[in-house]
């Protein structure tokens, strides 16, 4: 599928990869909302490394994909979400799309980055936000933190786990060889896993912080 090929071809070509995914269908004005975002990525991805995959087809198999299946997969109830290490926007700008009712924050270190994330959430009309900073410096807490191929993975699960609210909860893409390595905070315990379709090894690791906090214990 080359960059010059219809919209409705792209976008009929995604709905078939949900369909093979096992995904949840998604309408048609998201999936053009879709089609949107990947020409967007192609543009600025001529210029600035936002990606190492260039193919649309590949974009939509991997990036989008696997970003549904976790927008999908996400419990009821989540309010805010920060994507840490948004890079591209995965999986945060899929996240906002399907799920509109997620107050989505982008956390984005490098400049070039946050400015295809702001320029991205205005051409797609989101109401999500972009941080440019590093995720250690915020000072406010999420209903979840999403984690998806960000540098010193653990490094990062930990900074994650002190930015995630009460009965909150991290979604990390990780592998089924990096699954054993991964180490959470005391208070936060792993519910389940969810297995990426068209990958061998690919899982979404959902973990919990306690819903209640333990109490000191009063002496005597």
């Amino acid at each position: 599928m080359s960059g010059n090929e219809a919209p409705q071809a792209k976008t009929s070509h995604l709905a078939g990869l949900l369909e093979t995914a096992g995904l949840n269908p998604i309408d048609d004005r998201t999936l053009a909302k879709f089609e949107e975002y990947l020409n967007l990525l192609l543009r600025w991805n001529a210029r600035t490394n936002l990606t190492a995959i260039r193919d649309p087809n590949e974009i939509m198999a991997r990036h989008f994909v696997e970003s549904i299946a976790c927008a999908q997969a996400l419990p009821a109830g989540i309010a805010t979400l920060l994507d840490f290490g948004s890079g591209a926007g995965f999986p945060g700008i899929p996240i906002a799309l399907c799920r509109p009712e997620i107050l989505v924050t982008l956390g984005e270190s490098q400049n070039k980055k946050a400015a295809f994330l702001r320029e991205a959430l205005r051409g797609l009309d989101l109401r999500s936000r972009v941080f440019m900073g590093r995720a250690e410096t915020l000072s406010e807490h999420f209903d979840c933190v999403t984690l998806r191929a960000v540098d010193r993975m653990q490094r990062a699960i930990a900074m994650a786990c002190g930015l995630v609210d009460v009965a909150g909860w991290l979604a990390v893409f990780t592998t089924e060889e990096s699954l054993p390595s991964l180490k959470f905070a005391e208070d936060v315990e792993v519910t389940r896993t969810v297995r990426l379709a068209g990958s061998d090894e690919g899982l979404i690791v959902f973990a919990q912080k306690n819903k209640t906090p333990e109490l000191a214990v009063p002496e005597g």
